[in-house]
């Protein structure tokens, strides 16, 4: 009996020291995030800032969304810029798009819409479907660009392949009416249907 109880006794040890393995293993970004997840916003703030301290930029972008939406902290639109900024002049494609919004809506900077068609094309390169979708968004209504309805539809295609659902409809309507793209009932209903099952109720 004592031999199982010791058994059981080191089992729990080692288990114990596994997961402390495991946290000290675990990147502050990760910590961060999954704070987040369980709207533990202090721990959030506390981890992502320190991942984006230690230059893991998506710690930078993640916290410059909880400034944005004022999530565990007070709004700070010009903060949110900043770490957007940090977080794209590391490579971040999230925060290159987050960071074209701003430009593209001049919201806390002046509008520029050259400047944020830059940053969009960066952030879709990188593979950020928010940035793809917008960058669409402006060759469709020829915003800081010549109107290219084709090249609104490759856009918008791109955004929907990287499951942001809500550009599978505007590339749906395109193809429902034939804008820049030959007109086809089957495609556009393909799409349609690809944006409901995400989601979208539209």
């Amino acid at each position: 009996m004592k031999k199982i109880i010791m058994i059981v006794v080191g089992l729990g040890i080692v288990a114990g020291g596994v997961g402390l393995v495991i946290e000290f293993l675990t990147s502050d970004f990760d910590k961060g995030a999954k704070a987040y997840e369980n709207k533990d916003y202090q721990r959030a703030t506390e981890f992502l800032g320190k991942a984006c301290d230690e230059k893991d930029v998506r710690g930078c972008s993640k916290l410059g969304l909880m400034y944005d939406n004022a999530e565990g902290v007070q709004e700070d639109k010009q903060k949110a810029k900043e770490l957007y900024a940090k977080a794209c002049d590391g490579g971040d494609a999230f925060g290159c798009g987050k960071l074209g919004n701003r430009y593209d809506l001049g919201e806390g900077v002046k509008q520029d819409k050259e400047k944020a068609r830059e940053l969009y094309t960066k952030a879709c390169d990188g593979g950020d479907a928010f940035g793809c979708g917008k960058l669409g968004n402006m060759y469709a209504w020829g915003e800081g660009v010549n109107e290219d309805k084709l090249k609104a539809a490759e856009f918008y295609g791109k955004a929907c392949d990287g499951g942001s659902v809500g550009w599978c409809v505007l590339l749906g309507l395109m193809y429902q009416h034939g804008e820049g793209v030959e007109k086809d009932k089957s495609k556009a209903a393909e799409l349609f249907s690809k944006a409901c099952d995400g989601g979208d109720a539209e």
